[in-house]
């Protein structure tokens, strides 16, 4: 016997659908630990940007509190050094009297400036006092005057003494002593010299008058109050070596320190043709010692040179009173050695048009301040002292 095909074979009885519920069994150990450890990573996640956006809110005041102190500081710094400029060595050299301050000397209306004198027989100094000035000439186009006076007593012009800087005025009360160490027995042949100029950012400093006096012929015995009528000062002999004019930035935030190179006018003539290709070094000292070095590009056959060009450093808020900066004009020679035609320093310790323009780069902060300083003989730059 043959077995039935399947077609053959009867059909099963219906039978009802297994609606029983589907047992799967327990939940592995390691989907438990998944599902804990990405409610516990979600959690953490969500505490963590909360956090860290307060602590950025609190850090973001923290820094803006922080740049407002360094700010003030670097401001209160810088409004320091304005209310004692007062070197020991001698600045920019003003410019001869020009048509003004020839026309007004020719009619005698310079002022006239009220000192005192007196002599301190045990520290062996001679103190001059520089009290007032009334009636000055007006040498500013708004019919006013920026006046400072200059003290030194020849024959020795490297000891010199300089007032601040008093704004559109003509009858500037300074009331500022300065004391020269000279040996009583030497006074009789020096002339003590009080010399009024009119002070200029963005030029040559103008010669007012002033006041000379033979020390042979004073007493010092008793102290000495006097007025004197200013003179006119004489014309300066000494060769000049040009003028520079370049702007200082500081952002105390930042630490930066931003020096823009921008002209140079009357540089010396150093090429056989009566021309110069003058290029500028700026040079950053601390503790007088060259630490950064940065150069303009050349200019060839010219005297008054225009370069816009901008060089930043780094100096840290704590570091701003002790670097200098040093500008360096030369005279570009593709054959022979690159000569130095003059230089410039700015900074705390700099003195003169150099400490003035420090002060105001710092009581003006983030906002870039420029000045015309005159060249000086490269032996005569005032070196930062090594502390």
């Amino acid at each position: 016997m043959f077995p039935e095909p399947p077609s053959a074979r009867p059909p099963a009885p219906d039978t009802p659908p297994d609606t029983s519920p589907i047992s799967h069994g327990p939940v592995p150990p390691w989907a438990l630990a998944t599902i804990v450890l990405l409610s516990a990573f979600v959690v953490f996640s969500c505490c963590f940007c909360a956090y860290r956006r307060r602590c950025g809110r609190r850090l973001a005041k923290v820094s803006q509190v922080q740049a407002q102190v360094h700010l003030q500081e670097v401001k209160e710094l810088g409004l320091s050094y304005i209310d004692k400029v007062q070197p020991e060595v001698e600045e920019l050299e003003p410019a001869p009297l020009g048509t003004t301050g020839q026309q007004v000397a020719e009619k005698k209306e310079l002022g006239r400036l009220q000192y005192s004198l007196d002599y301190d027989f045990q520290s062996g100094q001679l103190l001059v006092g520089i009290l007032q000035a009334e009636g000055l000439a007006a040498l500013d186009l708004g019919g006013s005057s920026d006046p400072y006076v200059r003290v030194y007593l020849l024959p020795d012009k490297r000891r010199r003494f300089e007032t601040r800087v008093h704004r559109q005025t003509l009858n500037p009360h300074f009331a500022e002593t300065f004391a020269f160490k000279v040996p009583y027995v030497e006074l009789g042949g020096r002339v003590l010299v009080m010399a009024v100029y009119d002070f200029d950012r963005f030029s040559r400093n103008d010669a007012i008058g002033e006041v000379r006096v033979p020390m042979s012929s004073v007493d010092l015995g008793r102290p000495v109050l006097a007025w004197r009528e200013l003179q006119a000062a004489p014309r300066e002999e000494q060769e000049k070596l040009g003028d520079i004019c370049f702007s200082l930035r500081y952002v105390p935030t930042a630490g930066k320190l931003t020096v823009i190179v921008l002209e140079a006018k009357n540089l010396k003539k150093m090429d056989v043709g009566g021309l110069s290709d003058p290029y500028v070094k700026v040079h950053l000292l601390q503790g007088g010692k060259k630490v950064r070095k940065k150069k303009t590009t050349i200019k060839k056959n010219t005297l008054n040179p225009y370069y816009n060009e901008a060089f930043s450093f780094e100096v840290p808020c704590d570091q701003v009173q002790k670097v200098q900066v040093e500008l360096t004009v030369l005279d570009y020679d593709k054959l022979g050695k690159n000569e130095a035609i003059g230089r410039v320093a700015v900074g705390a310790m700099a003195g003169g048009a150099g400490l003035r323009h420090w002060a105001d780069m710092l009581a003006n902060p983030r906002r870039p301040i420029a000045q015309w300083h005159s060249l000086r003989p490269p032996d005569r730059v005032r070196q930062l002292p090594v502390p």
